[in-house]
């Protein structure tokens, strides 16, 4: 190294940044000038520390402010902790002490490795300034530190301290300064400048010109440049003519040696920055840098520079080992890389010319760069990696058949580090052949560095134009350079980070005659001259069991070679300038000629030599040996990777000496037995038989037992160890920990595992031989049993970390399920899904479902996912998912694409399925435009398992490829091979798979890899190869279609999918025959242009949440379990964004019908007044339209914007349509009733104009009367005088008009029956019995029914005959018809089985009471009653309609009806169509009859006569006329209005009016419990609708009068005061108009109604009487004096009084919240919830049903109840009769066949069962017997374990349910 010249001092110094303690004066020079170098984690940088508070690495001096306040001395600070740049340092005014800080722990090795760098800088004299200081943690001593660096002989005792690294104790900060202050004294005050600098470095670069000498062997181009650049001449022993140097270069061709270490430095500082890894040396690249979804990996293509590292390292982990062969593209001219050469413009070829041509010294550009070495990126990369990165690295660089570092530079202290962590996870497998008369082959497997092998280590002595890297290739695999050597390409002559590197690599046979070696070998490769690498090469030649040494000449001998000579270890020396072949010298002694000899040759005599000297005695070498070699830095040594390694130590010492195949059994108890029997016996809840509620409960009991008995066996010592020590151990720590538990939990099994694995072959192997034989005797049989005890034994041996992570799992299960805390202090079991969550975001892969149980933990994997959304919120993931046979390359597919570690091995490893989490990078989601967050990889067990065998292995498949299809985004179809039964077999499941997809409404993509394909290339036979394919596909899906019940023709009618596109070819994995093949690079091509066409399709989806998936993985599963799979598929997030769509369509048909209701309000009011005679749909529509379109906004924006929206899609057509409809049906409505109200205000004109002359002559006598008898008569005259007039003009009203009488509804109704003749007895007896009003809550109708008789049954089978001869088909044969009439009066059924909802289909019977009272009721309805009054030939039709429609009924059943249903049925129709027709008679009456509407008015015009008496003025009696009016009018304005206004207040924010469907059906439930009344039960049971509207009617009332009485009142006072200002403005407003345009009387009053004409309505007064008011404000006052009184009645108004008017807000609310469907399943008569009323095509469902006692379900021909639950019953293998008498049954699979009942309803199986309805048939146990006539025994009685739920339980279970 060069010093910089010393600075002239007249020029400016660097910058000195002073501390605010510091003196402001900028001349204050430091009295002291401390370096700090060394460690940068030797202490810890904080506020606190004393000597440096800061972290900024800087060669600024700067005073420190701590110090100064410590001891009040300007003390100037450099920071150059960790920096390589040592040749930096500011040497402009001089240091005065360099601060060595080493840790403890570590001091020795760092002390060493400063030292000789800081030496070599600055030379000898340097050392005098040195201080070194050991830090250590607080609870640490530092014994042994002072000893052990005392072995240093540049180390003096007297420039030692020790300090906390904290530095915060201020004794030990005074007592160092104190020691520095000696050591400065010492050096007489003088500092370390720049002048000291050059002249200690000139007195050691004489030293090093006198010490040694260059040797030059031949001519520069016959020798191998070597391109270490070494930290300085090594120290050699003996004389100066023993020792060989080769001569160097680095940067260019004319420089050789000589260079510094500071030049060294800034070549790799230079190297570095050219590959931007210039910071990555102290910010270490981690695997989460690259575990992300990025761009497909090209290397073919060129790459800049500065991305080289990057590309290097990710085309590595795609498994592709043309990483070291990236091109590079030139990006400046100063880079040289194959340039082609100038042309010259001369076209001259003179002779003269050659010298110039051949010259090359004239143009050469010394200054020209050249790329950077393949093996100077892999190896900066490694430097530039963090210990986690290092080992995938490694890893890979195995998988490529490379070399290996096991000795490594450190590329600025140069210390030797051994990467033994890095090496920990490579695990290797291979044949050894023992030479015997058998040639034993045994298999073994094992962690490489345990492997205890030969080592045989080259090395070179100088300089060879032969290359020793080439020469090693050929004895290992000579078709693969697993050593780089000169001629690989990309290799240039500079290079400057391998030399001193030694690389590993083995040989591993395959059992195989043509084996190079017969067992593994280890080969040792040391990089550079070994004369230069002292402490390497003595390593490897003390561990190595053959040494090779390349030497120039046996002419010079070497110290080096002499002491092998006396080594008794095996020695083989390569000459370069002898030409003969091994000659054996001494024993073990070999030397071979290299001159004029093919590198073949010499291979193969190198084998044969290596052979012959390993067949004898040798040592072995052992990786984890390198731990103990002195001056080599171990990279676990690493105190966070011990601790790691502690904690991992402390759990699998437990399992020391244990037999590998017990550790599962004793220490992971939870998955063993007891899981595997818990997914067994959950599996049968699926497949019940017999009594399957009695066998429920029991199977449900076991399953509790045994979560119990997992709870009780859970906390096992490695468990506990595990688990405390995952939460307990930092992040870093835990990585550490887990990958130890990794490597030593392989270690502990692999060489078992290959043990039983070899005899399993074996056996297997036997077990062919004799089945190939025909052999049939018993030893076939033995050989078979012990075949199948190596099989279990291979299951129990396995033993994995994934097996520890399942443990928490079934822990976390068992806990949950019994929700149980531990105890003692154990670890809390709710904190694994925590602990698993941030393991998968990290990026470990978890197990989705158990491969030995196959079963997936449903409860465990929620939970899981719930805390990964808590920690990163709801992400979008886009699930890619394989399926493929078993060993056909899935996981190594996966791997090699996205850089993942699935496991993968020989043979089928992935059992079960493994998802992981990968994040998209921002450059591939923006570029793409993707519109997830996360991939998430699901990695499957394979197809076609040779463990299953026949059906099995087919529905074991269908269930894994069903699952993960649906489960999957995209799912890619890997077909291994060109075996057309096995791909037939494949296509066959995944196309089944889709199929159910499609009918599910699960639209997945798919892409087909078609792996170890021969001539991939040949496009011919590709697109042959598709067209085969397409076929294939298209012949399953029709073969699939048949089995799913779909109509399919071709593959693309199932997905869309395109054979040109969807297809892709991979090539062969290995290029060669493992274990020594490399993988083939055209395989990682293939995989990479599969990546791009999945991110391709990607971009085209939107991905699903993680919420949506965790649902997803649950519905799939849930269905799975049942063998229909498209009926019991539930997608609960689908129905979880419809139930919340269902409340905002809820909400957006309120805003409608509120708004229609107020239009309603407003043009009744008009008619009344007398201002609108027709309606016209027109107007309603434009009145609505603003509501309506903000509506259509409203919903587009929910439609586009939501999440949900891909999801919502589906919906979005159907309900655009029936909010429409409802709009229109809204208007269709009022424009009915608005009508009807016109044609009762025509139907009264005659009447109406009747009144107005009634009036004002009324009103004129009145006038005439008073005026008469004023101060004449006394007040009780008027009253006898009044009534004489009134008497008169009343008589002249009701002229020629008959009363209208009351209506006699019973006394008709009884004529009517008997007049269809039915007798008088009869019918009195029906009515006295009152059994009729119940009629459709009837438990049976036995006491109804006759049973046909043998000659009925006989005369009805003849018809049918006759009937079916005409149609061609055959009749059904009497005595059939007898035989059938037989069984069912003897009770004798084929099967006990087999159920009936009742013997006698009383369900049927009473669906057709609910049909024939729905059809009488709309028909009656239709009749004009309100405006033409009633007549009793209406209920003359009804009768007759019903008789016609029981006859009809009887028709069509193998029974007949008594005349009692008959009569009962009619007298049912009847009292439930009388309320209507009284109400709307009493309508027409109070509208037509002049007698009530005149006494309805005599008090208001005796008071009016009674003013005039008094000589009250016109406008005072015409104001009091108003008010009168008004008064009744504002009443009724009031309570309508307060009515909607109450129904939208509980519409919003009472609890159960404010959701959907659903959400009412909860409460309803809710009341009925609370009040344990069995009448309303059976209501609700039998008329769900009628309940509803009762509890509607019920909650309105209590909350109007009772729970927001308070709230109620406010809304009728606010109501009153909007009134009372609208007509206060409307008198102003009148009063003003009139008075502008000088109007009268009629005209005030014109504008005075017509301004109320909406909101009040207001009765015709005559004028003629008040022409003469002329004063209009007195008239305002007088109204407004009479308002007063009105408005204080009103506000005194009673809640109850809006009974009286039109509008009611419980009937709101129902004609709202009951608008919806109401069809019970035919089973258990549950209500189908959804919102609309006409879902179609939409199945109706409910999410829980009940039990079919609930709704008197059976067995047929016995009085045993059911008290099955329908949702059991889909699931199991019983059968029921539909109608409850044919004998026909129908198996509940296949409930939908039964008829169109049955048809439309969708019941998922389900094992669960709603508590609510279980407490319910305890509860009313006795009612129920009683109600059906049945009794809960035999086959029905009721489980045990439904007597323990409570009433309590009941109300919790429906919040649990149904919010869920």
């Amino acid at each position: 190294m060069e010093c910089d010249p010393v600075e002239d001092p007249h020029e400016p110094q660097h910058s000195v940044t002073k501390s605010a303690s510091a003196a402001s004066n900028n001349t204050v020079m430091p009295e002291l000038t401390l370096l700090l170098t060394g460690d940068r984690n030797s202490i810890e940088i904080g506020t606190k520390n004393i000597l440096l508070d800061h972290d900024e690495q800087t060669n600024v001096e700067q005073f420190s402010a701590k110090l100064y306040d410590l001891c009040g001395r300007h003390i100037s600070v450099i920071n150059m902790l960790g920096l390589p740049n040592i040749d930096r340092v500011p040497l402009n005014q001089g240091i005065h002490a360099f601060l060595l800080l080493v840790p403890y722990g570590q001091h020795n090795s760092h002390y060493k490795s400063r030292v000789q760098l800081l030496e070599k800088t600055f030379g000898r004299g340097f050392l005098s300034y040195v201080m070194t200081v050991v830090t250590h943690e607080s609870n640490e001593k530092c014994e042994g530190a002072l000893a052990d660096l005392k072995a240093n002989s540049s180390f003096a005792e007297k420039r030692y301290h020790t300090c906390t690294r904290t530095m915060t104790d201020e004794k030990e900060i005074v007592s160092l300064l104190e020691k520095i202050d000696v050591m400065v004294s010492e050096n007489d005050h003088q500092s370390y400048s720049r002048l000291t600098c050059v002249q200690n470095k000139d007195q050691k670069e004489h030293l090093d010109h006198n010490s040694y000498k260059e040797e030059r062997v031949g001519t520069e181009e016959e020798m191998e440049i070597s391109t270490e650049v070494t930290s300085g001449p090594s120290e050699t022993k003996g004389k100066e003519e023993e020792m060989e140097i080769s001569t160097e270069v680095t940067s260019g061709p004319s420089e050789t040696k000589g260079k510094g270490t500071v030049d060294v430095e800034k070549e790799i500082e230079t190297l570095l920055s050219r590959l931007h890894l210039q910071d990555k040396l102290q910010q270490k690249l981690s695997p989460a840098d690259f575990l992300k979804i990025g761009p497909p990996v090209k290397p073919s293509n060129d790459t800049c520079e500065k991305e080289l590292a990057y590309t290097f390292l990710q085309t590595l982990l795609a498994l592709d080992y043309r990483a070291r062969h990236i091109l590079v593209k030139q990006e400046s001219p100063e880079v040289s890389h194959s340039q082609s050469a100038p042309v010259s413009d001369s076209t001259d070829t003179d002779d003269n010319d050659l010298d110039e041509f051949f010259n090359t010294d004239e143009d050469s550009d010394q200054s020209k760069q050249t790329h950077v070495h393949p093996m100077d990126v892999q190896m900066a990369v490694f430097h530039c990696s963090d210990s986690f990165l290092k080992q995938d690295m490694v890893k890979k660089l195995s998988q490529c058949q490379y070399a290996l570092p096991l000795l490594v530079p450190d590329p600025v202290t140069m210390d030797i580090e051994c990467p033994l962590w890095t090496l920990r996870q490579i695990i290797k497998t291979w044949k050894v052949t023992e030479i015997n008369d058998k040639d034993t082959i045994t298999m073994k497997s094992m962690p490489i560095c345990k492997a205890e092998t030969p080592m045989v280590s080259f090395f070179r002595l100088g300089s060879l134009s032969q290359s020793k890297s080439h020469l090693m290739n050929s004895l290992i695999n000579d078709t693969h350079s697993t050593f780089f050597h000169r001629n690989c390409k990309g290799s240039t002559k500079s290079r400057h980070l391998m030399d001193g590197v030694a690389e590993i690599a083995w040989y591993f046979p395959a059992g195989n005659p043509n084996d190079s070696f017969t067992d593994c070998i280890a080969f040792c490769n040391l990089h550079g001259d070994a004369l230069m690498t002292e402490k390497q090469h003595e390593i490897l030649i003390d561990k190595s069991s053959v040494n090779v040494v390349f030497v120039p000449t046996t002419q010079k001998s070497t110290a080096v070679l002499s002491a092998l000579l006396k080594s008794p270890k095996p020695l083989i020396i390569l000459v370069a300038d002898k030409d003969c072949g091994g000659v054996e010298k001494k024993p073990g002694k070999y030397i071979v000629g290299l001159k004029e000899r093919s590198q073949s040759d010499v291979a193969e005599e190198l084998k044969m030599t290596i052979k012959k000297t390993l067949s004898g005695p040798h040592t072995s070498f052992q990786l984890e040996s390198m731990s103990k070699v002195s001056g080599v830095r171990v990279d676990e040594d690493d105190p966070v990777c011990q601790k790691g390694k502690s904690a991992a130590m402390k759990i699998l010492n437990l399992l020391q000496g244990m037999d590998i195949s017990k550790i599962k059994e004793k220490f992971l108890p939870c998955q063993g037995n007891l899981w595997h029997e818990w997914c067994r016996i959950k599996k049968e809840l699926y497949h019940l038989q017999g009594n399957i509620e009695k066998e429920k409960s029991q199977k449900e009991q076991a399953l509790t037992q045994i979560r119990q008995e997992q709870c009780s066996v859970s906390h096992t010592n490695l468990m506990k160890s595990f688990t405390e020590s995952l939460l307990s151990l930092p992040s870093t720590h835990k990585e550490y920990f887990l990958k130890w538990m990794q490597i030593l939990i392989d270690a502990l099994s692999t060489d078992d595992l290959a043990s039983i694995l070899q005899r399993y072959d074996e056996k297997w192997s036997e077990v062919l031989a004799l089945k190939n034989e025909h052999d049939k005797s018993p030893l076939l049989d033995r050989k078979q049993n012990e075949l199948e005890q190596i099989s279990k034994e291979l299951q129990s041996a396995t033993f994995g970390l994934e097996h520890i992570f399942r443990e928490m799992g079934q822990i976390y299960e068992a806990h949950k399920s019994q929700k149980k805390q531990t105890h003692n202090r154990q670890t809390d079991w709710s904190k694994y899904p925590e602990l698993a969550a941030d393991l998968m975001i990290s990026g470990h892969p978890m197990e989705l479902m158990d491969g030995d149980a196959g079963y997936a933990p449903l409860t465990w994997i929620s939970s899981v996912l719930e805390e990964v959304i808590r920690k990163l919120g709801d992400q979008t993931v886009f699930v890619l998912s394989v399926l493929g046979v078993q060993s056909s390359g899935k996981s190594t597919m996966l791997n090699a694409m996205f850089g993942l570690q699935f496991a993968v091995s020989a043979g089928r490893y992935t059992k079960g399925a493994f998802m992981q989490l990968i994040k998209v990078s921002e450059e591939i989601r923006n570029y793409l435009k993707l519109k997830f967050d996360y991939f998430l990889v699901v990695d499957t067990e394979g197809l076609r398992a040779v463990e299953l065998a026949g059906n099995t292995t087919t529905h074991h498949d269908n269930e894994l490829s069903t699952f993960f299809v649906g489960l999957g985004n995209m799912t890619l179809i890997n077909i291994f091979g060109e075996n057309s039964a096995e791909m037939q077999d494949v296509l066959q499941i995944v196309v089944q798979a889709f199929m159910r997809m499609k009918k599910v409404k699960l639209s997945p993509s798919c892409v087909f890899v078609h792996q170890n394909v021969s001539d991939i290339g040949a496009a011919e036979k590709n697109m042959d190869g598709k067209r085969r394919l397409q076929e294939k596909l298209d012949d399953m899906a029709q073969l699939a279609a048949k089995e799913e019940d779909c109509d399919v023709k071709c593959f693309s009618d199932v997905i869309a999918f395109d054979v040109q596109k969807d297809v892709k070819y991979f090539a062969q994995l290995w290029e060669g025959s493992p274990p020594m093949a490399p993988p083939n690079p055209r395989y990682s091509e293939n995989v990479q242009e599969l990546k791009h066409i999945i991110l391709s399709k990607a971009s085209q989806s939107s991905g699903i949440t993680l919420s949506y998936l965790k649902r997803k993985i649950q519905d799939l599963w849930n269905a799975l379990m049942n063998e229909q799979f498209v009926f019991s598929f539930k997608n609960t997030l689908e129905i979880a964004v419809y139930r919340k769509f269902e409340v905002q369509y809820a909400t957006w048909t309120w805003t409608l019908r509120s708004n229609m209701l107020t239009i309603e309000n407003q043009l009744h009011t008009r008619i009344e007044n007398g201002k609108l005679d027709v309606v016209e749909n027109s107007y309603l529509f434009t009145e609505m339209s603003k509501t309506f379109e903000k509506i259509k906004e409203e919903m587009n924006l929910y439609f586009e914007d939501k999440r949900d929206k891909d999801m919502l899609v589906q919906w979005r057509g159907r309900f655009e349509q029936k909010i429409k409809e409802f709009h229109e049906e809204q208007v269709e409505g009022v424009k009915k009733t608005l009508d009807e109200v016109v044609q009762q205000k025509k139907a009264r004109k005659k009447l109406d104009d009747k009144k107005t002359e009634f009036e004002n002559k009324l009103l004129q006598k009145s006038k005439e009367l008073a005026h008469s008898l004023k101060d004449k008569a006394k007040e009780e005259e008027l009253k006898s005088q009044f009534n004489t007039v009134w008497g008169e003009l009343v008589s002249e009203l009701s002229a020629g008009i008959k009363p209208i009488e009351d209506i006699t509804l019973e006394e008709d109704q009884i004529s009517v029956l008997n007049l269809l003749g039915f007798e008088w007895g009869l019918i009195k007896e029906c009515k006295d019995s009152n059994r009729y009003q119940v009629l459709s809550k009837l438990g049976h109708y036995s006491d109804y029914v006759n049973q046909k008789t043998q000659r009925d049954l006989s005369e009805e089978s003849h018809e049918s005959k006759k009937e079916n001869k005409d149609t061609g088909k055959q009749g059904t044969d009497v005595l059939k018809s007898a035989f059938n009439y037989f069984k069912q009066v003897t009770g004798i059924v084929p099967t006990t089985q087999q159920k009936g909802n009742s013997d006698l289909s009383h369900e049927q019977i009473r669906s057709f009471i609910s049909q024939v009272e729905q059809q009488s009721l709309k028909k009656i309805q239709t009749k004009p009653v309100a405006t033409r009054g009633y007549r009793s030939t209406y209920l003359q039709e009804m009768a007759q309609n019903v008789q016609t429609k029981v006859t009809e009924f009887e028709s069509q059943k193998p029974y007949a009806l008594r005349k009692e249903f008959t009569v009962d049925l009619s007298l049912y129709v009847f009292d439930r169509a009388g309320r209507w027709l009284s109400q709307s008679h009493e309508t027409y009456r109070k509208n037509n009859n002049a007698h009530t509407y005149s006494e309805s008015k005599k008090d208001q015009y005796y008071s009016i006569f009674r003013s005039f008496w008094k000589g009250n003025s016109s406008a005072a009696v015409f104001g009091e006329m108003i008010c009168e009016n008004l008064k009744v009018s504002a009443v009724q304005a009031v309570c309508n209005k307060t009515a909607i206004d109450l129904a939208g207040e509980m519409r919003c924010s009472f609890p159960a009016f404010s959701g959907n469907r659903l959400n009412l059906e909860k409460h309803v439930l809710k009341s009925l419990a609370e009040k344990e009344d069995f009448k309303s039960f059976i209501t609700y049971i039998r008329d769900p609708r009628s309940q509803a509207e009762n509890f509607i009617k019920d909650e309105v009332h209590k909350y109007m009068f009772k729970e927001q009485s308070h709230k109620a009142q406010n809304i009728l006072k606010n109501n009153v005061d909007d009134i009372s200002e609208f007509v206060s403005k409307a008198l102003f407003t009148a009063t003003q108009e009139v008075k502008t345009q000088k109007g009268g009387t009629d005209m005030w009053m014109e504008q005075f109604s017509s301004l109320l004409k909406d909101k009040l309505t207001l009765d015709t007064i005559s004028c003629q009487n008040f022409r003469d008011i002329n004063n209009f404000d007195f008239l305002k006052e007088e109204i407004e004096k009479g308002l007063v009184p009105i408005k204080t009645e009103m506000s005194r108004l009673s809640l109850d009084k809006m009974k009286d008017f039109r509008l009611q807000p419980d009937q709101i609310l129902i004609d709202q919240l009951c608008r919806c469907c109401w069809v019970t399943c035919p089973f258990c008569a549950a209500v189908c919830t959804n919102t609309l009323e006409d879902h179609s095509p939409d199945d109706h469902n409910v999410p829980f049903h009940r039990s079919g006692s609930v709704n008197g379900g059976g067995f047929k021909n016995t009085v045993e109840m059911s008290v099955d639950f329908c949702t059991t019953d889909v699931a199991s293998d019983n059968s029921f009769y539909p109608d409850g008498v044919s004998e026909v049954s129908v198996p509940y699979k296949q409930y939908r066949t039964a008829g169109p009942r049955f048809a439309n309803w969708r019941i998922t199986p389900d094992e669960s069962v709603l508590t609510y309805w279980t407490w319910f048939v305890c509860r009313f146990q006795q009612e129920l017997e009683n109600y059906y006539g049945r009794k809960f025994e035999g086959r029905g009685e009721i489980p045990s374990q439904w007597r323990t739920h409570t009433k309590q339980q009941a109300i919790e279970s429906l919040d649990e349910t149904y919010s869920a």
